[in-house]
């Protein structure tokens, strides 16, 4: 059998046993991350995590952009498909468009549609390690006090922490700042460790080939084209697509008029109808002339 048919075939089988796996649920989706925010009512805690190489001499730190917009009273990070794929993003595009305008109060608008800068690593949750490899997602803080400026300072003392055999876990202190937001207080490093001593586990974990992009959910276009316009998405079951909810009210309530305003002139001709009945029998008719 040719290489190229050999190639063929295994394309097929790929693609086949794909269309066979069940979508992946929420509960395990949820354990591919890793954070180290706090959870609601937790005032400090500490986590310890283990940072993957990345592949040969690559850097495990993936820089990835997502826009931040207020979505019901949250702040979801939205995956931006221009600076992560080179492809079309309506919130590019009409913070584009409010730059082109020139106002001061288009600019400001504009702010809130920049896609921004994240690092996704990968590595095990020493709580958690049965969950196998997760990614950690963090954002880019050009004041200088964000993660990744934590770790550099651990990479340059300590050398290659991600090393599986001569590499470190890092202890991550979280904390909560005056406004009772999550943040990372201090990174340390553990010390000299194994990243397992079981050597199914290491190859698992060693070979894992998933990126963020498989992980981070990535919206549609109509999502975000009603996201750019400061509109609420929802998900409309009928058509199986993301429409805005304040379209859709509008709609409904358009129709309800409609509706009402039909039931209403219904109603006024079914009354003259009634009383042009009565006035013909009121001024007699052929039956008020029989004799009995």
């Amino acid at each position: 059998m040719s290489k190229k048919l050999d190639a063929i075939l295994s394309q097929y089988e790929k693609n086949t046993e794909s269309k066979g796996k069940s979508k992946i649920s929420n509960e395990d989706r949820l354990k591919k991350y890793f954070t180290e925010k706090l959870q609601k009512g937790v005032k400090s805690a500490t986590k310890t995590f283990r940072i993957l190489p990345g592949k040969g001499d690559e850097s495990p730190f993936t820089e990835a952009y997502f826009h931040e917009k207020e979505v019901n009273g949250t702040y979801p990070k939205i995956y931006c498909p221009k600076m992560n794929d080179g492809e079309s993003c309506p919130m590019c595009e009409a913070r584009q468009a409010l730059l082109d305008d020139g106002s001061e109060k288009a600019k400001e608008l504009a702010k809130g549609l920049n896609p921004r800068k994240w690092y996704v690593v990968k590595g095990i949750d020493r709580d958690n390690e049965e969950d196998g490899v997760k990614h950690w997602r963090f954002k880019h803080k050009w004041t200088g006090d964000g993660v990744m400026d934590k770790l550099i300072p651990l990479f340059k003392l300590k050398g290659d922490i991600t090393d599986p055999r001569e590499g470190r876990d890092i202890v991550i202190v979280a904390g909560r700042n005056d406004k009772n937001h999550s943040v990372v207080n201090s990174i340390m490093c553990d010390d000299v460790k194994l990243l397992t001593d079981d050597t199914t586990k290491a190859k698992e974990w060693m070979g894992n080939e998933e990126t963020y992009k498989d992980v981070y959910a990535k919206k549609t276009l109509e999502y975000l084209e009603i996201i750019a316009t400061n509109k609420t998405p929802i998900w409309d079951s009928e058509q199986k697509i993301y429409v805005a909810e304040e379209d859709k009210e509008e709609a409904e309530s358009a129709s309800l008029e409609k509706e009402i305003s039909f039931m209403s002139s219904s109603t006024e001709s079914t009354e003259k109808e009634d009383v042009l009945v009565t006035d013909l029998d009121s001024n007699g008719s052929d039956e008020d002339e029989l004799p009995f």
